[in-house]
Formats: structure tokens, sequence, C-alpha cells
């Protein structure tokens, strides 16, 4: 993972610092679970193919996998501006105008993770109270959920940081 070299994308005050931190280590975490998938594919190809024996529930471990993946990014990528770019519709606009619309995405981004903070832990006892699991391995489904739960803990925080980072931009009338 290449580490950002734009000064502007590094937070420079203490809470930015320590969210970047937590984030970037969460970010890693899910880049190692990406390098297990990665890992595993090819086991489940190459035993597929050479012996007739894929790895058996691969398509669930991947599922799983991408799940926590992506929860485990999406912190990181929101901290450093790389969540969601638009450049097609933004690039032409001026600077007030980015900064205004990066305040109002960032703003209901949070109204996003709150219904998802909601609903996430609901459906996770749900699954718990069911006791659902995957179809081959027989996985509690509901194991990844406190996991992602964390992680919208933490992008939640990242998120608001983020929205008062982008109304002070928007205060000030600056893009960075």
């Amino acid at each position: 993972m290449a580490e950002p070299t734009d000064q502007h994308t590094r937070p420079i005050d203490p809470v930015g610092r320590v969210l970047f931190q937590i984030s970037r280590a969460f970010a890693i975490f899910g880049g190692l679970v990406l390098c297990a998938m990665a890992l595993l594919t090819t086991i489940s190809v190459i035993g597929r193919s050479t012996i007739s024996m894929p790895v058996t529930g691969d398509f669930e471990l991947i599922a799983i996998g991408t799940g926590v993946a992506v929860f485990a990014f999406l912190p990181y990528c929101q901290l450093i501006r790389e969540n969601v770019i638009v450049d097609i519709f933004m690039s032409k606009t001026s600077f007030r105008a980015r900064t205004i619309c990066d305040f109002i995405g960032n703003f209901f981004y949070v109204v996003i993770i709150i219904l998802m903070l909601w609903r996430l832990p609901l459906g996770g006892i749900d699954l718990y109270n069911n006791d659902q699991m995957t179809l081959v391995l027989e996985v509690p489904q509901w194991w990844t959920f406190p996991l992602a739960i964390v992680c919208l803990i933490l992008l939640f925080f990242v998120n608001i940081y983020t929205t008062v980072r982008s109304y002070r931009e928007v205060r000030e009338n600056r893009t960075l």
C-alpha cells in the first residue's frame, strides 16, 4: 500500500493523526485479508485444474473475506479523500463548488453510516438467533458482523472528522 504523498491527505491535527493511524491499521488488515483470498483462490484453481479437487467452500470464504476487507478499507479511504471521487462531473467545477459538494457528501455519508449502525447489529442478531450458516462449510453467518460493526464505528468517527474538515474548508473558502 502506497503512503499518501500529498501533504493534505494526511491529517496534521491530533485527532486526525490518531484516526489516520487506526484507519491505516484497519486497511493493512484488509490488505492481508485480500492477500489470503488471492492465495486461497490460487490454491483452489490449481487444485481444481490439476487434481480435480478445489478448496471446499472457497466461494464462501471469498465472500466472507470480501466483506471483511471492504469494511476494513472504508475508514482509510474516507480519511484520505479517496472513497468516492466523481472526477467526470467535478473536474470542471470551481474549488468552492467542490468543497461544498464534499461537505454535502460527507454529511449524507454520516447519515447513511448511522442507518447502517442501527440496522447491521439487528441483522447480525437475527442471523445469530436463527442459527444461519453458510451452505458448504456451515460457518455461522453472524461471525463477521462484530468486525463489520467495529469498522463502521471507526468509519463513523472518521466521517464526523471529515465532515467537520469539509465544513471548515467551505467556511474558509479553500479546497484542501
